[in-house]
C-alpha cells in the first residue's frame, strides 16, 4: 500500500500506521508517496476494514493507492549493515 500524506507529517502518520494491526512493515519514501506498507489480512473483508477504516481514517492520510498481491516471490535481501554511534 502507497499512502500520501500532509507536508511534514510523515513520521507522525508512519508511527500510526505501524501500530495497526494487520500492518506487518511500513517505511517513508520519496516520490509521489510518503510511506510504503504491507498489510497482511486472512479474507478481503478484514483487509477491507484495516485499508478503510483504519489507515484511510488516520488523520493527515491524503490519499492511498492499495496493490494486492496475487502470488509472492521474494529472494532474502541481506541487511545494509547499520553504523554505530
Amino acid at each position: 500500500m502507497l499512502i500520501k500524506t500532509t507536508l511534514g507529517a510523515e513520521e507522525k502518520v508512519l508511527e500510526d500506521v505501524m501500530k495497526i494491526e494487520g500492518v506487518e512493515e511500513a517505511f517513508t519514501v520519496y516520490g509521489k508517496y510518503d510511506i510504503i506498507a504491507r498489510v497482511k489480512a486472512k479474507t478481503m473483508d478484514k483487509l477491507k476494514e484495516i485499508v478503510v477504516c483504519r489507515i484511510r481514517g488516520l488523520d493527515n492520510v491524503r490519499e492511498i493507492l492499495t496493490a494486492i498481491i496475487d502470488k509472492e516471490g521474494v529472494k532474502s535481501i541481506p541487511q545494509k549493515p547499520t553504523l554505530k554511534q
